[in-house]
């Protein structure tokens, strides 16, 4: 138990540690301004215990309240799951009970030994986003003597405040190279997303609707198929040329 705990609590640290190299990354960018806010640490069992309440039941016997679980962790993995695949990334206008994002990238890091490293994240959008948690854990060793050139496939485009972070370090990294292809667009109506979108664009980042094509090669991919190929929805070649569109009048 003793090395368990040791080791989430190095886990722990250097997740912060590549966040606050981040972080300094993005703020050599600015004049001022506040710090980056604090990623936030699980609560250790011993002190959930100790913030819980407990109440006393009329016998007599301590009951203890059910204490709230910690944010979901961010999934990292080679494969994704073909029905997860097939509902997560399914081009519909309306995206109901898509409460999570996938994020299927492509690092190549040049003439180096680690080659092109590929995979994917998953959130559900009550911890660190996969955006944002991509620089945390697939590019943790940030080198800026190399050329990343990244491209990711989301299901949906980021948040604003993703999009604002993206922009932040796109900025402050000219070394980092991001292209984003995504099957939906979040929110697109939102004053607040299109100014995220823009700032990305702005910020050198290439942004395109996913085609059926890219559909298909994703699939080949990051998804256990099991050597099967994706059957593409009826619309979804009219979907993306709908949501190819909405992008194309908010970045013009």
């Amino acid at each position: 138990m003793a090395d368990k705990g040791n080791s989430l609590t190095r886990r722990k640290e250097r997740k912060e540690e590549v966040s606050a190299e981040l972080t300094k990354d993005v703020q050599k960018m600015k004049d001022g301004g506040e710090r980056a806010a604090d990623n936030g640490e699980v609560p250790s069992a011993e002190a959930a215990a100790s913030d819980g309440a407990v109440a006393s039941s009329q016998d007599g016997d301590l009951q203890v309240e059910p204490m709230e679980l910690p944010p979901f962790e961010i999934i990292q993995g080679d494969r994704i799951d073909p029905f997860a695949f097939k509902f997560q990334f399914k081009n519909v206008e309306y995206s109901s009970g898509r409460n999570k994002t996938f994020l299927c990238y492509l690092v190549d890091l040049g003439n180096t030994a680690d080659g092109l490293l590929r995979g994917y994240l998953e959130d559900e959008h009550t911890g660190s986003h996969a955006e944002e948690a991509f620089f945390i854990h697939c590019i943790p060793n940030y080198d800026p003597s190399l050329r990343y050139t990244i491209t990711w496939y989301v299901s949906s485009s980021p948040c604003s405040a993703c999009a604002a972070k993206i922009a932040e370090v796109l900025k402050a990294r000219k070394n980092i190279k991001l292209s984003i292809f995504a099957a939906r667009l979040f929110e697109w109506e939102e004053t607040e997303i299109q100014a995220g979108l823009k700032a990305m664009h702005a910020a050198g980042c290439k942004l395109r609707v996913m085609k059926p094509l890219d559909f298909s090669y994703t699939w080949d991919t990051f998804v256990e198929n099991e050597e099967e190929p994706l059957n593409l929805w009826e619309d979804c070649k009219e979907n993306y040329e709908y949501y190819q569109e909405k992008l194309a009048d908010i970045l013009q």
